[in-house]
């Protein structure tokens, strides 16, 4: 059986159809995980920041507890 030339060009543009909507579905999920991927960054800065942050008063406690002990 033969494939008319219109019927060729409609089943082109179905596939370019269906390509064009798996890249949208794509492009969303990219969007989604470029947002978890900065929420993750942001909260691991905020982590180091923590962690500096105790360390730090933990040196001051031991240095000033060695100060006033002499």
């Amino acid at each position: 059986m033969m494939q008319s030339t219109e019927d060729f060009q409609q089943q082109v543009l179905n596939r370019f159809d269906k390509l064009d909507r798996e890249i949208q579905a794509l492009e969303i999920k990219q969007l989604e995980s470029n947002t978890r991927i900065d929420a993750y960054q942001k909260a691991s800065n905020q982590v180091v920041n923590l962690a500096f942050a105790l360390i730090s008063a933990a040196t001051v406690t031991v240095i000033v507890s060695a100060v006033l002990q002499r």
